[in-house]
């Protein structure tokens, strides 16, 4: 549980699961992404998390100067991935320093492949 604020009644809290759903959710609004993959793939086989088990393909963890969270991710064809990376890392620490008031100490992108997108 993370605190996010203290009033005089009493302590707001978020869990672990509700940071790493808002931050896979940040995620997947991102350009250039296909998916997101569970962070402990061991194969060269990868299953395209679906959206109700998307906190999968993030990890975080708590530090001395806020969180550091990692995801996992399948980037598209074609894209410019220190492009699509940057542009991950920006809207996780945005959404859930703004949203959660949560402090970000990082955000890692750990492309873990690059997929063809059909247009079809």
């Amino acid at each position: 549980m993370y605190k996010i604020k203290s009033t005089e009644f009493g302590d707001i809290t978020v869990t672990r699961e509700m940071v790493e759903t808002m931050a896979g959710l940040a995620t997947m609004d991102c350009y250039g992404l296909v998916g997101m993959v569970p962070q402990n793939i061991q194969t060269g086989i990868y299953n395209i998390l679906g959206v109700e088990s998307i906190r999968k393909g993030v990890q975080v963890s708590n530090t001395d100067n806020g969180l550091v969270i990692d995801v996992y991710v399948i980037v598209g064809y074609g894209t410019k991935i220190p492009e699509v990376a940057s542009n991950v890392m920006q809207k996780v620490a945005y959404v859930l320093e703004k949203n959660a008031q949560l402090p970000v100490a990082a955000v890692n992108v750990n492309v873990r492949g690059v997929k063809v997108i059909s247009d079809k």
